[in-house]
C-alpha cells in the first residue's frame, strides 16, 4: 500500500521531470525520494516514471496516475480544514422544523440570512405542527423548532423571533366588511364563525377563543390550517379571526380588518432548541438569532403592531 509522502512525491517528480529539482521544492535531499517513488512503483506494480540519461517522462500509466495523485493530495490537504470548520460549526447541517404559518411571516428572511452568513451550512426544513416540532427536538430529528409556544420543560430554551396581531377577516360581500375602523368582537354575534380545531391548532384555538370571549357565533366550523379557513372565509362560509401574516395570503375576496380593544392576545413565534446540543452549526445559527430576539414583555400600552428580528 502506498502512503500519501510517495504520492506527494511523485506529483513533484511528474511536475518538474527532474528529481533534483523536485528534491528541492519538498526540502529534501534526492536519493530518499528516488525511493519513495520506486517504492510507490513496486506497491502499484506499474512503472510510472521512465528515467534516462536524457532526464525523466512520465509512463502512460503515469500520465493517468498524475490526475488522481493530484486529487488525493487536494483531498488530504482540505481534510483538516474541513473537519476544523465543522468542528467550529461554519459547515455541517442543521434541521428545522417550521409550521404553515410561520413559513410566510418569517422563514424567507430567516433562510436568507443564514445563507448569507452561514454558506456551507444544509440547512434541512420540515413543515410541522408545534406538537410534532416538540416530539422532535425530543427525539433529536429537528435541531431548531420554528414554533407558537415553547416547551415549559428545562430541556429547552427558546427566544422570541416574532410577533403579530390577530386580525378580523371578512368574506368581501359580508356587510361587516366594509365599515370604517376597527371592528367590535361583539359585532361577531349571531354570526358564521370559521374557528380552529382544538387538538389539532389548540394553540390558536386558544387565542380566538379568548379575543371572542362572551361572543356566541350562530354556527362554527373548525379547521386546522390558516390557509384552509382563508379559502372558507373567501368562499363566504363564515368570519375568522386570523394573525395579521394572512394579508399576504393572494386568496381573493377577503377583507382584513382591526379589532377593537384588541391587543392581550398576538400571535407569537419562537425558536426553540435542546439546551444540551452538540451541534456546532446550530450554535452558530443561534449566534446569529440570540441577540436579535424580541423582548417577551408585553407593551404597557398593548401595542398591537407586529414585531419581528426580521421587520
Amino acid at each position: 500500500m502506498f502512503t500519501l509522502e510517495q504520492v506527494r512525491g511523485f506529483v513533484v517528480v511528474a511536475e518538474e521531470l527532474h528529481f533534483g529539482r523536485a528534491a528541492e521544492r519538498l526540502k529534501m535531499t534526492q536519493p530518499p525520494l528516488s525511493r519513495q517513488i520506486q517504492k510507490l512503483e513496486r506497491s502499484m506494480g506499474v512503472t510510472l516514471l521512465n528515467r534516462s540519461n536524457r532526464g525523466v517522462e512520465l509512463t502512460p500509466a503515469g500520465s493517468v496516475f498524475l490526475y488522481e495523485a493530484r486529487r488525493l493530495v487536494a483531498l488530504a490537504e482540505a481534510a483538516p480544514l474541513s473537519a476544523q470548520r465543522m468542528a467550529n460549526g461554519l459547515a455541517g447541517r442543521v434541521a428545522i422544523g417550521f409550521t404553515a404559518m410561520a413559513a410566510v411571516s418569517t422563514l424567507g428572511p430567516l433562510l436568507e440570512q443564514l445563507s448569507g452568513a452561514l454558506p456551507e451550512v444544509e440547512v434541512v426544513l420540515h413543515e410541522l405542527v408545534s406538537n410534532a416540532q416538540s416530539d422532535a427536538l425530543t427525539q433529536g430529528t429537528l435541531d431548531l423548532a420554528l414554533m407558537r409556544q415553547p416547551p415549559t420543560d428545562r430541556a429547552f430554551s427558546s427566544v422570541l423571533l416574532h410577533r403579530e396581531p390577530l386580525l378580523a377577516a371578512f368574506p368581501a360581500q359580508h356587510p361587516l366588511a366594509h365599515g370604517a375602523g376597527p371592528i367590535d368582537v361583539r359585532d361577531f354575534g349571531e354570526t358564521d364563525m370559521i374557528m380552529y380545531d382544538r387538538e389539532g391548532a389548540w394553540y390558536f384555538d386558544n387565542l380566538v377563543t379568548a379575543v371572542l370571549n362572551g361572543v356566541n357565533p350562530r354556527s362554527i366550523q373548525r379547521v386546522v390550517q390558516v390557509h384552509s379557513m382563508m379559502w372558507l372565509v373567501a368562499a363566504g362560509r363564515g368570519v375568522a379571526v386570523v394573525p395579521s401574516s394572512a394579508q399576504r395570503s393572494t386568496i381573493a375576496g377577503v377583507v382584513f380588518r382591526p379589532i377593537k380593544n384588541h391587543g392581550a392576545e398576538r400571535v407569537e413565534l419562537f425558536a426553540t432548541w435542546r439546551r444540551d446540543t452538540s451541534n456546532p452549526a446550530l450554535q452558530r445559527v443561534l449566534a446569529l438569532l440570540v441577540p436579535l430576539s424580541i423582548p417577551e414583555e408585553t407593551d404597557p400600552g398593548g401595542d398591537t403592531s407586529s414585531a419581528s428580528i426580521y421587520a
